[in-house]
Parts: structure tokens; C-alpha cells; sequence
């Protein structure tokens, strides 16, 4: 029982990473930064490329986030390599594994698109360039590509502050493995906050 649960946590993590991966080198190397492919009138295809944290927040410098996630990825892999071995449900492993999933998608932009793709600002970016990538290791940008403006419109005159001005919701522009991590942490507070609270004060007993 065991065995199985690790391997379709490894199914769940790989599967995720090559989707996340094909995709994002898809868009690197057809489309032009903030260039965009209309797939309805509230999903698009829109490339945007990320210095920061998830949906494109920027609060700390770019080396220090790199080391950071890695930092945090291992967390979360050993994590959950002690949730298989023990036997946990395989919801809330494979809960895990879609946060694990996805913060390992993103640390792969961060460490090496800087050096194997030369910059999309007006030209479709090349894989291996030779005169080098845009950036230094753990330099690199984390590729966003999904929209979804569902209501565009203008708020009213009368309306304080932003009177006037346009609205559009929803605004963030993310990628697959953003909406692995949001999911998984999603079910993780639905369906498993007690499991979780409960295995994560065995750990602390057992330091």
C-alpha cells in the first residue's frame, strides 16, 4: 500500500512539472512578452514574466527568494516522504504533492531560464543562446501565461478614489504550477486541516 501511494505521489509530482515545463517553454519560444492569445473573451493566453512570488507580488530581492524556495521545496519533500511512509490517507499526500509539485515547477524558472533563454522583450526568445540567457543561475523569471479578466468594465464617476478608472476582475496573470500550489493548499484547509495540524505536531515531538 505503501509503495503505491509514494508512486502516484511521484505520477501526481511528474506529471504536473512536464505539463507546467512544456507549456511554459511553449509560450517562451511563440510569443513576445505581453503578447496574448485570445481563447475566449474571459480566458487568455497572455505572457507575462514573473521577478517575484506567486501572481506576480514582489516584496524581496530575487537571490534571496531563489535560495528560499529551494530551502522550502526540500522542507516540503521530506514532508512529504515521511507522510508516505507513514501511511498517511493519500488525499493528503497527494494534496502535498501538488504544493511540492508546483514550488518545484517555478524554482526551475528561477534557476535556469535565466541561462538557457535570451530575453522575449520583442523577438521570440531562443533555447541556448549563443551569446548566453538574459540572466545569471538562480536569476531567472518565472513565466506566467493564464488570464481570466471574467468582468471588465469601468468604475463609476461618483465612485470614490477610483472614479472613472478601469476594473477588471480578475486581474492576476498566473501559471500551472501556481494553481497547483493555491489548489493543494486549497484541499489541504478543506479537507484536511485537522490531518494536517495532527501530523505536523508529531514532527514537532518528535524534535
Amino acid at each position: 500500500m505503501k509503495f503505491s501511494k509514494g508512486w502516484g505521489a511521484v505520477l501526481i509530482v511528474m506529471l504536473l512539472l512536464l505539463l507546467d515545463q512544456a507549456l511554459k517553454i511553449w509560450i517562451k519560444t511563440h510569443m513576445q512578452l505581453h503578447e496574448s492569445i485570445e481563447i475566449t473573451p474571459w480566458f487568455y493566453l497572455y505572457f507575462t514574466e514573473n521577478p517575484g512570488m506567486a501572481f506576480g507580488i514582489e516584496v524581496i530581492g530575487k537571490l534571496f527568494l531563489s535560495v528560499f524556495r529551494i530551502v522550502a521545496v526540500g522542507f516540503i519533500g521530506y514532508y512529504l516522504y515521511k507522510l508516505v511512509k507513514e501511511k498517511y490517507k493519500f488525499g493528503f499526500i497527494a494534496c502535498v504533492a501538488l504544493i511540492f509539485a508546483g514550488a518545484i515547477g517555478n524554482i526551475i524558472d528561477s534557476i535556469f531560464y535565466g541561462v538557457v533563454f535570451d530575453h522575449s522583450y520583442g523577438q521570440l526568445a531562443t533555447f541556448m543562446p549563443a551569446d548566453g540567457g538574459y540572466a545569471t543561475w538562480l536569476h531567472g523569471k518565472v513565466v506566467d501565461m493564464f488570464y481570466f479578466p471574467l468582468i471588465q468594465t469601468e468604475f463609476p464617476d461618483w465612485f470614490p478614489i477610483w472614479g472613472g478608472e478601469e476594473f477588471v476582475f480578475f486581474r492576476p496573470i498566473f501559471n500551472l504550477a501556481d494553481s497547483a500550489i493555491c489548489v493543494g493548499v486549497f484541499l489541504l484547509l478543506i479537507f484536511y486541516r485537522h490531518t494536517l495540524s495532527d501530523s505536523l505536531s508529531k514532527e514537532k515531538e518528535k524534535k
